[in-house]
């Protein structure tokens, strides 16, 4: 089982004592479980506000659904949207990522305040995007993808999931610090939905890991998908409302959680930072066991 030591420190973050638990904070009118909720910047900063006294750790701002079949804001609809928002979150203390595939949106971001950029597509989806974040010397997410919300289901096609999301996601390690990254900044993420069906979503879960054999710390972004969905449906396979999923995301937490995850990355806090807390207090006790 991993230890603490073995989940990994992000340079230019914090360090913490267990799991992190990043908060979402969707300044969008589209997103699949809250859209339009926090899409006034006001309320976008209370929510980012409310999750870190939930406690949450970090807390991440997109202003860009990437959900399935999701089409693309323009850049300046996505700056309009986030900037002010990591500026007041950022002044109040908060440490903040910004959830972007723009080069321009994640340094303006930066420059607001920002201190990691979480990008889906790993500088897949802009060539500006991995020398900017070099630049700029801040963390830098490198999630799996294999391309745009609006056809990525269609790539959803495994022969041996774990082995291609393992491969794939080293070559985008690579990209990263051959532009210029810190690998010691570096955040992997196996990204759970992202051109994968439910039974792959499961089985990168239960293979986490296979994940550490590229030396990076872990972000597990499980909150609300569809496999929970999958999995809480009915017996005439209806599944419950995104936000119904939130108990399910919590044993999602724990589960990364003691399987050694950086952080996990969620839409309510709570319980989340009570699984992650949990979690640490059994790993501290079966270390202190190991000790006698």
């Amino acid at each position: 089982m991993t230890t603490l030591r073995g989940r990994g420190r992000v340079a230019g973050l914090p360090e913490w004592d267990r799991c992190a638990v990043m908060g979402v904070v969707n300044v969008t009118p589209d997103s699949f479980s809250d859209g339009g909720q926090w899409f006034d910047p006001e309320l976008a900063v209370k929510r980012g506000r409310d999750l870190i006294a939930a406690g949450a750790d970090l807390v991440d701002v997109g202003g860009e659904s990437t959900r399935p079949g999701a089409v693309r804001v323009d850049e300046a609809e996505e700056l309009r949207r986030v900037v002010p928002v990591v500026r007041e979150l950022a002044a109040a203390g908060a440490v903040v990522s910004v959830d972007t595939m723009r080069a321009t949106v994640a340094e303006r971001a930066v420059e607001a305040g920002a201190r990691l950029v979480n990008d889906v597509s790993a500088g897949g989806a802009d060539p500006a995007m991995v020398p900017t974040v070099a630049a700029a010397g801040v963390p830098f997410v490198v999630m799996h993808w294999r391309g745009q919300s609006i056809d990525m289901n269609n790539r959803a096609v495994y022969r041996d999931v774990v082995g291609e999301v393992v491969a794939e996601l080293r070559i985008g390690l690579e990209r990263a610090v051959a532009g210029g990254i810190d690998p010691e900044r570096i955040v992997i993420d196996p990204g759970l939905g992202f051109a994968k069906e439910a039974e792959h979503d499961l089985t990168l879960l239960a293979h986490l890991s296979a994940l550490r054999e590229l030396g990076r710390p872990l972000l597990v972004a499980a909150s609300r998908k569809r496999f929970l969905g999958r999995v809480l449906a009915t017996g005439d396979g209806t599944p419950p409302p995104a936000r119904e999923r939130d108990a399910a995301t919590a044993a999602v937490t724990a589960i990364a959680a003691r399987e050694g995850a950086w952080a996990v990355r969620v839409h309510e806090a709570r319980a989340s930072a009570d699984a992650v807390r949990v979690a640490r207090a059994i790993e501290a006790a079966r270390d202190a066991a190991g000790a006698l």
